[in-house]
């Protein structure tokens, strides 16, 4: 059956193509094919997250992850868990392979195209974090609908976490942070964490962005633990 455009999902992105460096589309061509998944419009068949990293470790996924610098870093600092990032821009996918190559990651896989159809594959409670870095803000009113942390998307991420997985987002445009605090805090299944340090690696579009006056806020919070 085919969608009617009164009933397809609002898309929450851009999407973006561009032209990637040498070193990119060589990374591209090399590692694709062993790190790469091609995310399917309609695709709602289960993903099997040990087979797709050859183990069963934690998963955090990571929505839009830029350039993939910090997904890198992360993965190299941490490599008893699997980083499932998803990004829709050709570019910073070639950027992120060329990193898991060069710095040897094997707990890092790269998925092009539509993160909550992605999401939609993944089994309840099934990931350890998930990450929303400096997502679209969609500054103007009538486009707020395509906002990421929205009431129903942000119940669909909390049933992918397992109890005590931490949904973590950050932006840098505060409006948006006002709203996806209440969005947050309305989720009868989370918690939010206090604002204290916690590790993160900044990116270059974050340091930018600090580097202009740009105040950064980080949101994190946990899934319920149920106890009976």
């Amino acid at each position: 059956m085919t969608e009617t455009a009164e009933h397809r999902p609002i898309r929450t992105f851009h999407p973006r193509r561009g032209r990637m460096s040498a070193r990119h589309f060589d990374a591209y061509e090399a590692l694709w094919p062993r790190f790469g998944l091609t995310i399917v419009d309609g695709d709602r068949s289960p993903l099997d997250l040990a087979a797709l990293f050859e183990r069963d470790a934690p998963v955090v996924l990571e929505i839009g992850f830029g350039m993939g610098d910090a997904t890198a870093a992360m993965a190299e600092a941490d490599p008893g868990r699997d980083f499932l990032g998803v990004e829709v821009h050709t570019p910073g996918i070639g950027a992120l392979l060329a990193l898991t190559g060069e710095l040897g990651l094997t707990n890092v896989r790269v998925a092009h195209g539509d993160a909550l159809q992605l999401v939609h594959r993944i089994a309840p409670g099934s990931l350890d974090a998930v990450h929303v870095f400096f997502p679209d803000p969609w500054p103007k009113a009538r486009h707020h609908k395509r906002r990421l942390i929205q009431p129903a998307n942000v119940a669909l991420l909390r049933d992918r976490l397992r109890p005590g997985g931490v949904l973590h987002c950050a932006t840098d445009w505060p409006e948006y942070a006002e709203a996806m605090a209440e969005v947050l805090e309305a989720d009868p299944g989370l918690g939010r964490l206090p604002d204290g340090p916690h590790e993160r690696p900044r990116t270059k579009f974050e340091k930018r962005g600090a580097a202009a006056g740009r105040p950064i806020k980080d949101l994190r919070f946990e899934r319920a633990i149920c106890r009976f």
